[in-house]
């Protein structure tokens, strides 16, 4: 499967929302084509380069689909778009386009069936629901009572101020469970951390 990529400084999950701004011709003409087709373009992580300009020099080999929920023309002219996590992707090789987009063969990753949410998931759930009332997540309108273990895995390593590292590494774990349990290390750590400051 072929994918057009853009490059963020960001790591989308599946079910997840994200708001673009779009203002380079080579992400304008690809959002044109994926609207044409009702497809969706790939959403990888940097890991050197910049999000603006020449093409990232490098970006994760782990990505999401980026589905288009809308659109609309901002006030500074430029257009926005918000997308919503699609699939997971292992990209097996990718070129430069003469425009400077980047476009991948891509692997779909399975996702295992949705699991119901265990009482050792409380907490985790609390946390969701009191990042959920912050302004900034509430405008992003993502579902605020996770529907699972994937839902909740899925929004928790989103939203967290987690380095991309760790986002990726989340992402790249096929069980909602593993997820769950690695967030709640990172979750201990950054509390470690914070207390020992």
């Amino acid at each position: 499967m072929t994918l057009p990529l853009f490059p963020l400084n960001t790591v989308l999950f599946p079910g997840c929302t994200l708001d673009l701004q779009i203002f380079e011709a080579r992400y304008l003409d690809m959002i044109s084509r994926c609207m044409k087709h009702g497809e969706g373009f790939g959403v990888v992580c940097i890991v050197e380069g910049e999000e603006v300009g020449a093409a990232a020099e490098q970006f994760a080999a782990i990505g999401c689909e980026a589905l288009i929920r809308d659109f609309q023309q901002r006030p500074n002219g430029l257009l926005g778009i918000r997308v919503e996590g699609g699939r997971r992707f292992r990209v097996r090789s990718a070129e430069l386009m003469r425009d400077q987009l980047a476009v991948a063969e891509v692997d779909w990753l399975e996702d295992e069936v949705e699991q119901p949410l265990l009482d050792e998931h409380a907490d985790l759930a609390a946390l969701l629901n009191a990042l959920s009332a912050h302004p900034m997540v509430a405008a992003l309108d993502m579902q605020a009572e996770p529907t699972g273990q994937a839902a909740l895995a899925n929004q928790l390593a989103y939203l967290l101020p987690l380095a991309a590292e760790h986002k990726l590494q989340l992402l790249a774990l096929d069980q909602p469970q593993q997820r769950l349990d690695l967030l709640h290390e990172l979750l201990e750590q950054l509390q470690g951390q914070a207390g020992g400051a």
